[in-house]
């Protein structure tokens, strides 16, 4: 299975009923000599009930652009994505996560994008619980925090990775109280999961 994700922690990005469904979240972000400190973030939830199909695509993109060794830029793209979906097809949910970080004549210039993918598949259908919600939006603030900050690309992508696992062990634990499938149902081997992608420049 390939996949690919973002996360908002406030509204639902998405929903879908038995129909198809698609989730796409970007961040960009690019340095120049006018703008030489650029930080763009996308924190985004995509809850999908039980769809015939899901695509979902998630990228994070920064460009350092022409700046100069006595005044470098500093660009940082950080995108996370959830998707959550239910049923025989959440098993084949179309994801792709990418991330790309480029410096163009950009001598000590800082670029650093993150990718960060999170799909959640159930059997059955499936909402995060309110206590969720509400620690995926104070890992979200703190991602809205990191943009802010001047630390060194070295940190930021330490604190982005420790941000991400944070995500996936509040997603695992709503996957123990997430319902399952038993007995003669066709899914009954069809155990609630989640799969993290991490692409990273």
């Amino acid at each position: 299975m390939a996949a690919t994700g973002t996360a908002v922690a406030g509204p639902v990005a998405g929903r879908s009923s038995g129909g198809a469904a698609i989730a796409v979240d970007l961040a960009q972000a690019r340095a120049d000599r006018t703008r030489v400190d650029q930080f763009d973030e996308s924190f985004r939830i995509h809850e999908y009930g039980p769809s015939v199909a899901v695509t979902a695509y998630n990228r994070a993109v920064a460009q350092s652009v022409g700046c100069s060794v006595h005044r470098p830029c500093r660009s940082v793209a950080l995108s996370f994505q959830i998707v959550t979906t239910a049923g025989s097809n959440a098993r084949l949910i179309n994801a792709t996560n990418l991330s790309q970080a480029v410096n163009e004549h950009c001598p000590g210039c800082q670029t650093f994008s993150g990718a960060y993918q999170f799909v959640v598949a159930t059997p059955r259908a499936f909402t995060l619980g309110s206590a969720a919600r509400r620690e995926l939006a104070a890992i979200e603030d703190q991602v809205e925090a990191l943009k802010a900050s001047r630390v060194p690309v070295a940190e930021v992508t330490r604190q982005a990775d420790a941000l991400a696992r944070r995500v996936k062990a509040v997603l695992d634990g709503e996957m123990a109280r997430a319902p399952r499938a038993t007995g003669s149902d066709p899914l009954a081997d069809f155990a609630p999961h989640v799969t993290m992608f991490r692409h990273v420049r």
